[in-house]
Parts: structure tokens; sequence; C-alpha cells
């Protein structure tokens, strides 16, 4: 009676959170760098290929934070229906990238310096750039930068284009009798293969936790959604069972947090998932927030897409002149909330 009570209260959970109009979350990876430079050197990278100290350092920290706002609830959304969506993520140091989609714009922040350090790629100087690149100039000053998204979208269609008159093959979609059979599956697979057990807590909080053996939970699933591989769009493989004979099959726990019925949080712990590998602690943090309304920045620059484009068609034509013809020779041919200014959706 507890496994149906528990599974019937998170699909309830769900079900209120997919009649929301704007919802926010917000995800830590819950680990650190030494945990994630071990992972890293169990996978064998080649050499010169191991994760950066910058980047594991990064990764341990980020937090992404994600908000949307639908006309509609967001389980009956298609993608006409979103007015307003944002994301950013940030370290203990401050924003790394942010960007907002309001309208026919997004808006683009970014501290190029940090990223430029984690990536190890050097990054231009804004005073190195000429007068006329004003808007890119912004953008590496890590000011706020806009740009409209149909000139966008019609500048990469013009590189794209296979000959004059061409267009571009359709976004891949999935309709809404296809998502609605893929929830069944993940619904009928998680009653057959994952334990629930239930604990009270203070002031209306409750917390279910779902366990389940990871490669019998994956196969199980990817078994269910294979019929359906026909309505999936173009180029989404499936996994097959030997494909995944080599995961782990450890038991991993997720703990979902109810606040009065309603999803507020989802732990989950990975660190099982590792193996053999020196783990001290790895998982996943996400926390479900009230839905808010994104306001596009006040000054943003907007960018020149066409001659953004054609800066980027030069450098790639620049890459394909050169002549690499004697490397061979000389053996080198391998090689939330809070920071956003929102207001409370209506």
């Amino acid at each position: 009676m507890q496994q149906l009570s528990a599974g019937k209260k998170l699909d309830q959970a769900f079900e209120r959170l997919g009649k929301e109009k704007s919802v926010s979350f917000e995800l830590d990876l819950d680990t650190d760098a030494a945990t994630l430079k071990a992972l890293d050197a169990k996978s064998d990278p080649e050499p010169g290929d191991e994760m950066p100290d910058e980047a594991a350092q990064l990764l341990s920290e980020a937090r992404i934070s994600f908000t949307v706002q639908s006309r509609k609830p967001i389980d009956e959304s298609g993608e006409k229906d979103y007015v307003g969506m944002a994301m950013k993520i940030s370290n203990k140091d401050g924003d790394l990238i942010e960007y907002r989609v309001i309208g026919d714009y997004t808006y683009l922040r970014t501290d190029i310096d940090a990223v430029g350090k984690v990536l190890g790629a050097p990054v231009p100087a804004a005073e190195d750039l000429p007068p006329e690149a004003a808007g890119l100039k912004k953008a590496l000053e890590g000011e706020w930068v806009k740009f409209n998204n149909k000139e966008l979208e019609k500048a990469g269609t013009d590189m794209g284009a296979a000959g004059p008159g061409a267009k571009p093959s359709p976004e891949p979609t999935m309709d809404a009798k296809t998502q609605k059979k893929l929830l069944e599956a993940l619904r009928e697979t998680v009653a057959r293969e994952v334990d629930f057990t239930t604990s009270g807590g203070k002031d209306g909080t409750e917390h279910i936790i779902a366990t389940a053996p990871f490669r019998t939970l994956l196969t199980e699933l990817f078994g269910e959604i294979r019929p359906l591989a026909k309505d999936l769009p173009p180029g989404m493989d499936l996994p097959t069972d030997k494909d995944l004979r080599d995961a782990p099959n450890a038991k991993v726990s997720a703990d979902f947090t109810l606040k009065n019925g309603e999803l507020s949080e989802v732990s989950i712990d990975l660190a099982k998932l590792a193996e053999d590998a020196k783990v001290k602690k790895l998982g996943l943090l996400l926390r479900v927030g009230e839905g808010r309304t994104t306001t596009a920045p006040a000054g943003a620059t907007e960018l020149d897409m066409e001659e953004l484009m054609g800066g980027f068609a030069g450098a790639m034509m620049d890459e394909e002149d050169v002549d690499t013809s004697g490397l061979a020779d000389e053996g080198f041919e391998d090689g939330f909330e809070e920071d956003y200014p929102v207001e409370d959706a209506a």
C-alpha cells in the first residue's frame, strides 16, 4: 500500500508542476574537483586531453539557474507558447554566462576572461577590435548584448544553404501523441522497477525516496521506448541492451522533497555509479522555485548578425586556406532568483 501511496503522491506533484505557466529550477552538482579529476582519469583520456584543474574546479562549484514562462500550462505548451526564458551559469566568484530569450530577441552576458581561463583558450582584448565592432567590444567587456532571433536564423540559413534558393531542413520535432506515449513508458517503468519509501517532516514537508538498480532501470526504460523509435525525430538513436551491459547496476536513490504536495527539491546520490574511482561525493541537487517573469535587461547593445556571421565565415575560409602539406613530414599529422531583475508572474 505504501508503494502505491508514495508513487501516486509523486505523480501528482509532477502533474501540479506541469499545470504551472511559469517555473524556475536551480541545479547544483554536489561534488568536488578531486572527484571530477578521479572520474576523468578513470575514463583513460588521451595524453593532453585530461580535464584541466580549472575546469574541474568550475564544474564542482557551478550552479545553473533556469526560468521559463508560457502562455499555457507547461505540459500543454509548444515552442510558440513560450514568452520568456532565462538561464545563468555561475559559481562562487559570480556569474559566468547568462542569457534571456524574450520575444524576438536573445540577450547575452558573459565573463569572457573567466570562461577563457577554464577552457585554457586565449580571448581577444576589447581594445584590439576595430571601432565598428562596438557590439563585440561590449560583449568582451562583460556587458549585455542582444541579437534578433529571426536575423540570426536567416544568417545561419544563408551560411548553411546548399545553393541558391536552397531551403534548410525542418527542425526535428516530436508530436504531442508521441510525447504522451513516452511519458506513459516512463511511468510504467518507474512503477515496475522503482521502490518507494516515505518519511514525514515538519510544516507539511514529506520525503519520498525512490531507489532502483541503475542498469536495470535504463534497460527496461529503453525497452519500453524502442517500439516508438519510428515516431522519434531523426538522429535520436537509442542504445541497445548490449550497449547498456557495461553500465553499473548499483542502486541509485533519489530523494524527492514535497512541500504541501508540491515538488520543491530533488537530490540524487550518484557516488555508487563511480565504482572503483576515488569518489568522495557525487550527486545532483535540483531546487524548484516559483515561476517568475523574465525582463529584458536595459541598455543592451544590439549585434549586427550579418557582420558577425560574415566574420565567422571568413575565419573558417582562412583556416581552409592554410597550407598543412608539410606537417606530415615534421610528424605533426596526428593531434535564483536573486540575481535576476524579475517580477512575480501574474
